[in-house]
């Protein structure tokens, strides 16, 4: 079977991301802000505190659903898991709602830019096409890739075979002249592959939007010269980064890749806002959040990263878990997922008070 390789995804994403410091250092000068008497070395050192911070929330975040479906209470088709799976659905909706669209609105209606021009309402028509673009995306690549493998109609791995047990029992009847296997075992297997291709391409289409975003708030705080500023986002970006890595890992886990490609996409993660505030500590003399160019490039990245966002926890997770016939039938789990969604949102919600 054909290795998936988020790598390449990665890859592009990270060149990009390291363009963007030379495109938001600014030549425009709106209302720059001035900080006099700060001192630069306790400026710094909360910088760093906050690489180190930052770096281990995002590390334990994105490690805990992987390492924990080693348990059987935690495996992928256990009641709780289900409910993991709406916390983290809720901390991913809660993301792009409460922490990246008002911002980007913010940016896209700033009095810096030309007002005639920015009159239209661009934040919700970027986010809108982002939605789309996933949409259709997340449908051309599923195609792309089902008939990819089933055309090649090469036996299973043993990751998905481990997928196939929570699927379902594979019946199997077998020919006692020559030892051939026959029945229901093949559409067992294209079930399996199905599922497995879905989960593969939401986690790295989710991961590309997530990675946009944490590396934007990296320069931001990076770039910050203000110790009342970083102070209370030293915090609330570790905790933000907890969540996010553990929304992000719950589908990385079902995607079931090889260990390495596993540990790819965690570190990848766990790096990128670290690597942007790095960034942001580099541009700190010329960057001005205020500058034209700043408030178009944050804005249209935090507006498509919003729809991508916003579509991958309503389609991808919750509308696909929510309406499963097993949630349907069972009122508990149905109440304890429904808790879970509320409390994910509610808990990522509380800390667009400080991020």
């Amino acid at each position: 079977m054909t290795k998936f390789q988020p790598y390449s995804v990665n890859v592009l994403t990270m060149f990009s991301l390291l363009l963007l410091p030379v495109l938001i250092s600014g030549d425009c000068k709106c209302d720059a802000a001035e900080y006099k008497g700060h001192n630069k070395a306790e400026v710094l050192k909360y910088k760093i505190g906050a690489i180190a911070s930052i770096l281990v929330a995002s590390g334990i975040g994105v490690c805990i659903p992987i390492l924990a479906k080693k348990f059987q209470v935690l495996q992928p088709e256990s009641d709780v898991f289900f409910m993991i799976k709406a916390f983290a659905a809720g901390v991913i909706l809660s993301t792009g709602f409460v922490h990246i669209l008002p911002g980007a609105f913010n940016k896209l209606r700033s009095p810096c830019l030309n007002q005639n021009l920015w009159k239209f309402p661009f934040t919700g028509f970027i986010a809108m096409i982002s939605a789309i673009g996933t949409l259709m995306m997340d449908t051309f690549a599923t195609m792309f890739y089902k008939r990819l493998h089933f055309n090649k109609a090469q036996p299973l791995t043993e990751d998905e075979e481990k997928a196939g047990e929570h699927s379902g029992h594979l019946h199997v009847h077998t020919d006692a002249i020559n030892g051939h296997a026959h029945g229901s075992t093949l559409v067992g297997e294209s079930s399996v592959r199905s599922e497995l291709i879905r989960h593969r391409i939401i986690s790295q289409v989710l991961e590309l939007g997530i990675v946009v975003h944490s590396v934007i708030i990296g320069i931001s705080l990076g770039a910050s010269t203000s110790p009342q500023t970083i102070k209370p986002l030293f915090a609330a970006l570790t905790f933000h980064q907890f969540f996010e890595g553990m929304g992000l890992s719950g589908c990385i886990s079902q995607a079931r890749f090889e260990s390495r490609l596993v540990a790819a996409m965690a570190i990848f993660f766990s790096l990128t806002t670290p690597i942007g505030i790095i960034l942001g500590i580099g541009i700190t003399n010329a960057y001005n959040e205020n500058s034209l160019k700043a408030l178009i490039v944050e804005g249209v990245l935090d507006s498509a990263a919003a729809g991508i966002l916003i579509y991958m926890a309503l389609v991808d997770l919750l509308a696909a878990d929510f309406m499963n016939s097993r949630m349907q039938n069972n009122w508990r789990l149905q109440f304890g997922a429904n808790v879970s969604l509320l409390l994910g949102a509610g808990s990522m919600s509380v800390l667009a008070r400080w991020a």
